[in-house]
């Protein structure tokens, strides 16, 4: 038994520390079929995503999603806590000898309670370890204890700098985009037509955000489950609103350079790919078509406005259905997995961007227009 116990904890001890080095201190995806992390998130993630498929308002349902994020990294870290813990509890049983100040038998609920407060380094001192290995095993698990405790210190602030840094970006698409953003807005309103140098300085921002997103969300997973602070937006959104703008340029567009474009299109797609392996997002091919001919022909008169025209042949076509399919199937697969709906590639609604709106629009109106009807009022009293 004892022999059993002292295997099963090393197990355990070692699952445990491998997994939470491997999630927390090694910066790149690691693939092997079982990880307690991923086994965890794919237990979780979904009954929190199908009870949140209840809720009607998307504005509810969002924030319901939201919580979703920070409550996994904080439950995690006690999984982790709780395995150790066990594991401990397990080595000191095999250990043998100790003493408790009442008397009370030696029990291995007993010992979960004393690897606990151990590990926390409470040090009641109500059971006091008798042999030398069980103090050692002690002195360890209270050493381990504060070492856990520095992980969840440094790791939460690198978790939200990292976030901070993704959203800034988003938040700007609010005015370059609209909300939800779309590849269509995000040209016209970028577009100049005596500078079309304008769309590099654009795709060459969008490159960079594409790249940390890569990075941060390769190193840091649980990113992948943050929502943005808006429910029209997100950072897949963000990053498919990049691949469509700078597809629409590839395919060709009248005098517009689209050299930085491939770049941008490049590490966009790059991300979109290795992010679905992150959450376990798999490519389909029989994913529904997002642009429709009748989206694209308003695209072309929608561009055509701010004098970009956008390339009408056979060819120019094919190229930018090879280009959808590159990336397309992998942010459905990601969308689908993650509850979040993709970017349109044109806009037929008439929602206000975040910046024009606000919880006091209506009253604000209201007062406005009391305040013109007043004035005027005033006005005619003065004339007559």
């Amino acid at each position: 038994m004892h022999a059993l116990a002292i295997i099963v904890a090393a197990v355990v001890i070692c699952a445990v520390l491998l997994d939470a080095f491997e999630t927390v201190v090694l910066p790149r995806r690691v693939q092997r079929n079982f990880r307690i992390t991923s086994w965890f998130y794919r237990n979780t993630w979904r009954p929190w995503a199908r009870l949140a498929s209840h809720i009607k308002s998307q504005t509810r349902r969002e924030s319901f999603l939201g919580y979703f994020g920070p409550l996994s990294m904080i439950a995690l870290l006690g999984l982790w806590a709780c395995g150790l813990i066990f594991g401990f509890a397990m080595l000191q049983y095999a250990s043998g000898e100790h003493l408790v100040s009442a008397g009370v038998p030696i029990t291995f609920r007993l010992l979960l309670y004393h690897s606990g407060e151990t590990f926390f380094t409470l040090g009641y001192g109500d059971i006091t370890p008798a042999s030398t290995f069980s103090r050692l095993l002690a002195v360890f698990e209270a050493g381990m204890g504060f070492a856990f405790l520095g992980v969840v210190i440094g790791y939460l602030p690198t978790i939200y700098t990292a976030f901070s840094r993704r959203e800034i970006e988003i938040s700007l698409l609010d005015a370059r985009a609209g909300s939800p953003p779309s590849a269509a807005e995000l040209l016209t309103r970028a577009a100049n037509t005596s500078d079309t140098a304008s769309l590099d300085v654009l795709f060459h921002a969008w490159e960079r955000w594409a790249a940390e997103v890569l990075e941060s969300h390769l190193s840091y997973p649980v990113l992948s489950f943050y929502r943005s602070q808006h429910s029209n937006q997100s950072w897949l959104s963000a990053l498919t609103v990049v691949l469509d703008a700078t597809a629409l340029v590839m395919a060709g567009i009248d005098d517009v350079n689209n050299e930085q474009a491939r770049r941008t299109f490049k590490i966009a797609r790059h991300a979109v790919v290795d992010l679905a392996q992150v959450v376990n997002a798999h490519y389909d091919s029989s994913a529904p078509d997002r642009l429709s001919d009748e989206d694209l022909a308003q695209i072309r008169a929608q561009l055509a406005e701010k004098g970009l025209n956008l390339h009408t042949t056979d060819g120019a076509s094919q190229k930018l259905a090879e280009l959808r399919s590159l990336y397309e199937p992998y942010a459905e697969a990601i969308a689908r997995n993650l509850f979040i709906p993709l970017p349109p590639w044109i806009r037929h609604d008439q929602i206000k961007d975040n910046w024009r709106s606000g919880p006091w629009d209506r009253m604000i109106q209201a007062q406005g227009l009391g305040r013109i009807t007043s004035e005027r009022r005033a006005s005619s009293d003065e004339h007559f």
